[in-house]
């Protein structure tokens, strides 16, 4: 059995023991509709029912709802990678993987428009850059009130999603470990059953997509029934 199907999860929380960052924390200003709708989430996540938490609020816009929380999972991962970066090297990982049969090869379509094979590092740096590099582009997420979403708002968000799960992927199948060890297990797994039961609730990552991690998917959902 895989170590972390036998782990356990937090009471739910949006703060951690670690305040070391991958890259900088994204913030979305404070004032703002998008910031209410953060607290709002946190709010709700308060309460232990993740299902619900994730369910879009009365009244709101979708891809407002999206927006948020892509936002504040970058922020996740990127505190949970920036914990382990130290045991995730050029010679631990030199190719980006999760577990034996799934690797991944990076190409952003812009700058990178092959799919090149590199370490776990530097995939991840290069995914953490072009994800924050689309969080920070207003003409894709609008931070202020009235400007609308583009069109291809909601397909660059599965994207960015689908590329966070990777990481996600990698830490539980390389370095769940360090996490034990590290008493970030339950953090992980905290933030993990969040990102799935949000993508879950809006199909927002394809199936095959969450197949490295499809039993672990399988015991969260289950012991929420």
């Amino acid at each position: 059995m895989a170590p972390w199907l036998t782990g356990h999860v937090s009471p739910v929380s949006s703060g951690s023991r670690s305040s070391k960052t991958f890259k900088p924390k994204k913030n979305i200003p404070e004032g703002s509709h998008q910031y209410e709708l953060l607290k709002h989430a946190e709010a709700t996540l308060g309460s232990g029912n993740l299902r619900q938490a994730v369910m879009l609020p009365e009244g709101e816009d979708l891809n407002e709802w999206i927006a948020v929380n892509t936002v504040d999972f970058f922020n996740q991962i990127n505190m949970l990678y920036g914990t382990i970066t130290e045991f995730c090297t050029e010679s631990s990982c030199p190719v980006m993987s999760a577990g034996p049969r799934y690797e991944y090869h990076w190409a952003d379509g812009t700058n990178i428009k092959k799919p090149i094979k590199c370490s776990a590092p530097k995939y991840i740096d290069y995914l953490m850059t072009w994800v924050q590099d689309q969080l920070d582009d207003e003409t894709l997420f609008p931070s202020k009130i009235g400007v609308p979403f583009p069109k291809n708002f909601m397909s660059v968000a599965k994207t960015i999603l689908k590329r966070l799960f990777r990481v996600y992927a990698h830490i539980y199948h390389q370095h769940f470990d360090s996490v034990i060890r590290l008493q970030e297990e339950a953090h992980l797994n905290t933030s993990f059953k969040h990102f799935i039961f949000f993508v879950q609730e809006f199909n927002l990552i394809d199936r095959r997509e969450l197949a490295p991690l499809q039993e672990l998917i399988e015991k969260l959902g289950s012991k929420d029934r």
